[in-house]
């Protein structure tokens, strides 16, 4: 189990997430379309992961935001953004700000990512959402870097996740 704050206030996730070098664990989510992704169907390409809450708060829409455009400059790189929100809410959201340089996916299904990523809530406000958190992975599936951000209501540290892609 780890322990993160909401706005000071101690909650807890299911543990740690993959650590650097572990191999990333497989995942099954949810396009806008409703079809299903792998993180094997995105073998050959690094991959970031910007895992949040819920788009529809300000911090998870600007996590949202910034990757889109940090997305446009990365070369053989997917940024994908992971919540439990509906396939339909990422997609309004999506419209609404002209995202286009990342692609949201859903664990609603099942909440298989947030179980397997162990970062799903297990108490507080915000169970069984998921916590924070971005995870970059290399071509062959393998850990670069990984955040557990601390305060849920902060932003990742999007320069320390983009630099891991430059080792």
């Amino acid at each position: 189990m780890a322990t993160v704050t909401l706005k000071g206030n101690n909650i807890h996730t299911l543990g740690s997430l993959p650590k650097k070098g572990s191999k990333a664990p497989e995942f099954n989510l949810t396009k806008n379309d409703l079809s299903g992704v792998t993180l094997s169907d995105y073998a050959g390409s690094r991959v970031v992961l910007n895992i949040f809450p819920s788009v529809d708060t300000g911090t998870c829409a600007q996590s949202v935001r910034q990757f889109n455009t940090e997305a446009a400059e990365l070369e053989n790189t997917i940024v994908l953004c992971v919540s439990k929100d509906l396939p339909f809410a990422q997609a309004r959201f999506c419209g609404a700000e002209g995202i286009e340089n990342v692609e949201m996916l859903s664990d609603f299904k099942d909440g298989n990512f947030g179980k397997s990523y162990n970062l799903e809530f297990t108490d507080g406000p915000l169970a069984p959402l998921h916590s924070r958190a971005v995870v970059v992975v290399d071509q062959e599936g393998t850990v670069l870097y990984s955040e557990q951000v601390p305060e849920i209501v902060d932003e990742p540290n999007y320069k320390a996740a983009l630099e891991s892609l430059m080792a």
